[in-house]
């Protein structure tokens, strides 16, 4: 349980940095290509530290072990194999990282903290509902109760506030929602046949492809880049990193079903606490029913 709870203290820290970043005008997309950089450097750092790129020695061809191993339903890849998964993995990941900081920053600016990451983390519904068709996990009555108590609270979310007869769809969540749900399911999946012992390749690859297409984004709008917004973005770099790191670790000793859904409720506690606390944010009735149906729905996904 250590492992799940450092990673709700990194993932909460991620959304009140940027909440203080969008107070402070940050350019977003000099924030966001700091933290994929400071998170490839250290990425990279901890793979040449611990040795990981020696003594990998080819055992057998990369696609004809992965067949062998989806066709047993058992087991984990060779090193070597897990270097190359992870290499797979994460340059898909590193999109999904990319876009849904980016949706979660501009959610910040316009729904405030609370809501965007109450949202970022209802994302878990995703790899429930993908590891039910894809490893055939099916869900108690009472996880599937949680994951109908999950939409309807995006629901609520996206309600307007004057009426909750009218509804005001806000796009930047709805992006978040998916975008970061997909990111985090990316974590079960190299989890999932890939050593642990080799994860840092998953994390190297994740922030090497966000850093570029972030890098893209800030060439591409001209964004100036400031002293200022650079230091954000490595105070965010930093537990990013680690969120996906300690997160994958926790896998190995808890179960996903149970580690998803504590690790989404944990740090929605925590940003909703900070918020309130730190920046002072108001949540209206409506907002605090949908917060309240979140942390219910995640505890009976973890039932």
């Amino acid at each position: 349980m250590l492992y799940l709870l450092l990673a709700i203290i990194c993932s909460s820290s991620i959304a009140l940095i940027f909440k203080y970043a969008d107070n402070s005008g940050a350019d977003r997309y000099v924030v966001t290509s700091a933290n994929y950089l400071t998170a490839f450097l250290i990425s990279l750092f901890m793979i040449l530290s611990r040795g990981l790129l020696s003594g990998i020695e080819k055992e057998q061809a990369f696609a004809d072990e992965f067949s062998n191993l989806l066709a047993r339903q058992a087991g984990v890849l060779s090193p070597y194999s897990s270097v190359i998964w992870g290499l797979i993995v994460g340059s898909i990941a590193g999109v999904f990282f990319c876009l849904s900081f980016i949706y979660y920053q501009e959610s910040v600016q316009k729904n405030g903290v609370s809501i965007t990451g109450t949202v970022a983390k209802l994302g878990i519904v995703i790899p429930v509902l993908f590891s039910i068709f894809i490893w055939k996990e099916m869900p108690t009555t009472i996880q599937w109760l949680g994951i109908v108590l999950a939409l309807v609270s995006i629901l609520i979310l996206n309600l307007s506030p004057r009426s909750l007869e009218k509804l005001d769809i806000r796009v930047s969540l709805i992006l978040l929602f998916l975008f970061g749900g997909l990111a985090e399911f990316s974590n079960k999946v190299y989890q999932q046949y890939g050593l642990n012992e080799y994860k840092d390749f998953f994390l190297f690859a994740v922030f090497l492809v966000a850093f570029l297409l972030s890098a893209f984004y800030v060439r591409k709008k001209e964004a100036k880049i400031k002293g200022k917004d650079v230091l954000i973005g490595c105070a965010v770099g930093i537990p990013n990193l680690f969120s996906s790191y300690f997160l994958i670790l926790s896998l190995d000793t808890v179960a996903a079903s149970i580690a998803y859904p504590i690790f989404s409720a944990g740090a929605i506690v925590l940003i909703n606490l900070g918020g309130y606390l730190i920046f002072k944010e108001r949540i209206s009735r409506k907002n605090k029913l949908a917060i309240a149906l979140t942390i219910v729905a995640l505890v009976l996904l973890s039932l």
